[in-house]
């Protein structure tokens, strides 16, 4: 699966800034809303699970990866990216980045997140997702096989 199938031009909204952390949850999932790849239900499950277990999602400086429970609102496996200029509370955390990861069961995601976590792990690579254009930050992802 190309990464590119995950994370393109539509995937990607740089911002900046929002009004909470519920609102980049919202706006960072809008791509796969639109596509049709989940449905509101697992937008409102990722908050309720950041609400009922606080920002175990925020798992690197500035970086959450949203998820809720596979299948349960996802029509289709999906990623998708929120980088915002400005830092954002979530629970205590700053944020700039959401990526929103939806997965249809509980294996089938993970050579795409595999592949794309390798962007985020690369120091380089990582500065450009926090501080680049939507232009850099899609170049980035479409390298990748």
């Amino acid at each position: 699966m190309k990464v590119t199938n995950l994370i393109g031009e539509k995937e990607v909204q740089v911002v900046d800034s929002v009004a909470n952390w519920k609102e980049a949850v919202q706006l960072a999932s809008k791509p796969l809303l639109d596509e049709h790849d989940i449905t509101q239900r697992y937008v409102d499950n990722m908050i309720q699970s950041v609400e009922d277990n606080g920002p175990y999602m925020v798992i690197a400086d500035y970086f959450a990866l949203m998820h809720a429970r596979p299948g349960e609102g996802v029509n289709r496996l999906g990623m998708s990216l929120l980088t915002t200029k400005q830092a954002f509370d979530l629970k205590g955390k700053p944020v700039k980045i959401v990526l929103v990861l939806a997965a249809t069961d509980s294996k089938s995601h993970l050579a795409g997140l595999q592949k794309v976590m390798s962007v985020f792990m690369d120091n380089s690579s990582y500065q450009t997702i926090l501080n680049g254009s939507k232009e850099e930050i899609v170049n980035l992802f479409e390298g990748l096989e």
